[in-house]
Formats: structure tokens, C-alpha cells, sequence
């Protein structure tokens, strides 16, 4: 038997969900950065940098939750274009750390600020344990849901 509160949800958040996805997509690059072609794959990745700065290759795989050669074809993409640099690890010249080039970095912050002070705008308000309930529940959304291609 169907649970009324949760399907009421459910609609709730069947129209919410379209409109919070329409909203971040809206969230034009500046234009320093439009003729990169940007895609979602590229603003996880420069996410990740810009939050938590410069970082090895296999870390931003393992947080991406993707191979490390594709973490790497990414960045080769975008190193290309000169939004991205590689450098070797001062600790162990074999690894490569990555980081946004200088003359992005103000771009960057300019284009992924909006949307992360609306996260912290709405996760403020909640305790460390509902804030984990909340991601942990995106996260198995996002799991039942069936991978199209």
C-alpha cells in the first residue's frame, strides 16, 4: 500500500527537481570561458579544484567516483585550452598535482560561486547529521535511478 506522505513528496520534489536542474544549467560560463565548451563533467571537475585546490590526478578519481584516465582526459582537455595546469609533485616528482591556471582561477570562482552559496544558504540551517541525511539521500536516489545511454 502506497504511503501518502511520501508520494506527496515525491511530487514535491518531482517538480522541484527539474527546476533546480534548469536553474544550475542557466548558470552561463563567463565569458572568458564560453569558447572552452565546457560541459557537467568539466564543472565537477573544476569544482573540486576550485573548493578544495590543487590536487593528484588518482584523488579527483577516487572523489569523482570515475577512472583515473578519464580524470586525465579531462585534464589533458582543459590543460589544453589553458584553464588547468600540471605540475610535477614537489614530494614525488612521478606524481602530477593539478590546479586552475592563474589567469582562470578568477573566472572559475566567478562562474561556481552562485551555485555554492545557494548550497550553503540552504544547508546552513541544518545540523551536520540532517545535512548527511540529505546527501546520503541524493545519493541513493541517484542510484535507483536506471542509467539510460
Amino acid at each position: 500500500m502506497p504511503d501518502d506522505a511520501v508520494d506527496a513528496t515525491v511530487r514535491e520534489l518531482l517538480l522541484v527537481m527539474p527546476r533546480l536542474v534548469g536553474r544550475a544549467k542557466r548558470l552561463t560560463p563567463p565569458e572568458s570561458l564560453r569558447g572552452f565548451d565546457l560541459a557537467p563533467r568539466h564543472l565537477t571537475l573544476l569544482s573540486l579544484l576550485a573548493l578544495d585546490g590543487p590536487q593528484t590526478v588518482s584523488l579527483l578519481a577516487e572523489r569523482l567516483g570515475v577512472a583515473p584516465t578519464t580524470v586525465s582526459l579531462l585534464v589533458g582537455d582543459l590543460a589544453r585550452k589553458g584553464v588547468l595546469v600540471r605540475r610535477a609533485d614537489g614530494a614525488d616528482r612521478r606524481r602530477r598535482i593539478v590546479e586552475i591556471a592563474a589567469d582562470s582561477r578568477a573566472a572559475i570562482s566567478e562562474w561556481l560561486s552562485p551555485g555554492a552559496r545557494a548550497w550553503r544558504v540552504a544547508l546552513g540551517p541544518l545540523s551536520p547529521a540532517e545535512r548527511r541525511v540529505l546527501v546520503d539521500t541524493l545519493l541513493r536516489y541517484e542510484a535507483a535511478l536506471p542509467v539510460s545511454e
